[in-house]
């Protein structure tokens, strides 16, 4: 008797931690406070299973080039984050745990070289403005991304975006919404400063917070399943 035929196993690539369908469920942490990065990374689908912002000191060294600090404050929001995750599971089991993937960014506005501060206050946000009234700027998002395996992947995405000059009664009206409070450069580009900005050269969402095509690119390259929290897509009837 001949006997039945083996089903054939599954044909193209797949993603380490989704090889095996009864391993565990891999895990992503994001080490960034930030509502904003949380709802791009909602946008391609991504959920992050925990949020653990890394506290450090975030003052640019002396001569610092800003694309150099954007990619220096994600690795370090990175490492420090991976330490106190590290930590906190130090007592289970390697064979509970899930595959854990840990991702952070930093953005950093700048005009020339100079990079512009978080606008705490309003006198702050006043000062960013008239510096990108009427110019361009560059803003340059780290994104670090720690493996399961421990290796560390950093990439700085770059975009210009150009103001129109700001006459004095649209900063004061500006700066009376409070939109400023928190924003790198003083300003956020989904919010009521989108009426201020003359064009955007490169990423959108990397002037948001978090280049998303560069995100996906690095968590894919590291083994992450893009597709986890996605819905099953509807059978098409045949």
């Amino acid at each position: 008797m001949t006997p039945p035929a083996q089903p054939a196993p599954p044909s193209g690539p797949t993603a380490g931690p989704t090889a095996s369908p009864t391993g565990p469920r891999p895990t992503l942490t994001l080490a960034s406070a930030s509502p904003r990065r949380r709802d791009l990374l909602g946008q391609i689908g991504i959920v992050p299973d925990a949020v653990a912002p890394a506290h450090i000191d975030e003052t640019p060294r002396r001569d610092e080039p800003p694309r150099a600090l954007a990619e220096r404050l994600a690795r370090e929001k990175a490492a420090a984050a991976h330490t106190a995750l590290a930590a906190e599971t130090a007592g289970v089991g390697p064979t509970a745990q899930a595959p854990a993937y840990l991702l952070a960014a930093d953005t950093v506005v700048a005009v020339g070289t100079r990079a512009l501060p978080k606008a705490l206050d309003r006198a702050t946000a006043g000062r960013c403005l008239a510096l990108l009234s009427g110019r361009r700027h560059r803003v340059y998002s780290g994104v670090s991304l720690i493996a399961p395996d421990g290796r560390q992947t950093v990439r700085v995405v770059q975009s210009t975006v150009a103001f129109k000059r700001l006459s004095h009664a649209e900063t004061t009206l500006y700066l009376d919404q409070g939109d400023w409070h928190g924003k790198a450069g003083g300003y956020a580009i989904q919010g009521l400063a989108a009426a201020f900005i003359r064009f955007v050269q490169g990423s959108y969402s990397n002037v948001v917070g978090l280049p998303l095509f560069e995100t996906a690119q690095m968590l894919a390259g590291a083994g992450f399943p893009l597709a986890r929290d996605l819905p099953p897509s509807p059978e098409t009837p045949s």
